[in-house]
């Protein structure tokens, strides 16, 4: 009897053992996979356009696409301030050191995941531009960041050129071109387009997770709204109302 009583015993803590070994095991795979998938090479394929496709983009204006920085392509925190919403230990893509009211502060910045590639993809269908309500001494060094010497983010609005009302910065689409049929806004904040509803394509707003793909999700819409006449007869359709992407 003895022995049987030993023998389960021995029995229940190698259980117990290998399902904790086991449990570990799942856990740094699953780490492991979370780690494959968010550094794996995405891809958009931009084939090469068919005739009618050629001559449609030749007969409508090239469309300009203004870009929001903040929790839209990067999330930043800076000094002495801990903000929950970024995993403890996570490095930064890159770190700003500017000054501010004659004080040097740091931001820590992480790049919303696939934006290279998105900046990529994007500027070779639109004119980009960059209009972020921030202070110009950090939208400036965020936006030569991302840029990385491509070129591509020439034009750049910054607090200065939003209207505050209410105690919230409105973007005018009309300062960057008096057009509005060919300008396209990617915003995570409804209200500063409000004054240009029907040329926003809204997106959720981004902190720190490695598996979003909102950027990479956008590319088809962006990719045929280039061959409209007025983006405005797509986008005026209520859709953004409904779906954050």
């Amino acid at each position: 009897m003895l022995k049987t009583r030993q023998c389960l015993l021995g029995i229940r803590t190698f259980l117990s053992v290998t399902s904790r070994i086991w449990g570990f095991f799942m856990y740094i795979l699953r780490k492991h996979l979370r780690t494959i998938i968010q550094y794996q090479t995405v891809r958009y394929d931009t084939l090469p356009l068919s005739p009618i496709s050629r001559n449609r983009l030749n007969a409508v204006k090239r469309k300009i696409l203004v870009l929001d920085l903040d929790e839209t392509l990067i999330h930043s925190h800076h000094d002495g301030v801990l903000r929950p919403t970024v995993r403890p230990g996570t490095p930064p893509d890159f770190i700003l050191k500017v000054v501010i009211d004659k004080h040097p502060v740091r931001f820590f910045v992480h790049k919303r995941p696939h934006v290279d590639f998105f900046l990529e993809v994007v500027s070779q269908w639109y004119e980009l531009v960059v209009f972020t309500a921030s202070m110009e001494i950090y939208g400036s060094a965020v936006a030569d960041k991302l840029d990385n010497n491509r070129n591509i983010l020439k034009r750049r609005y910054y607090r200065q050129h939003c209207t505050l009302d209410l105690g919230s910065y409105i973007k005018d689409l009309s300062v960057v071109h008096d057009d509005l049929s060919s300008i396209v806004i990617l915003d995570n904040s409804p209200g500063a387009y409000r004054s240009h509803p029907d040329n926003a394509i809204p997106i959720k707003s981004w902190f720190s997770d490695p598996s979003d793909t909102a950027l990479l999700n956008l590319l088809p819409m962006l990719d045929a709204l280039r061959f409209t006449a007025d983006v405005r007869s797509v986008l005026s359709r209520n859709l953004h109302q409904h779906r954050l992407w």
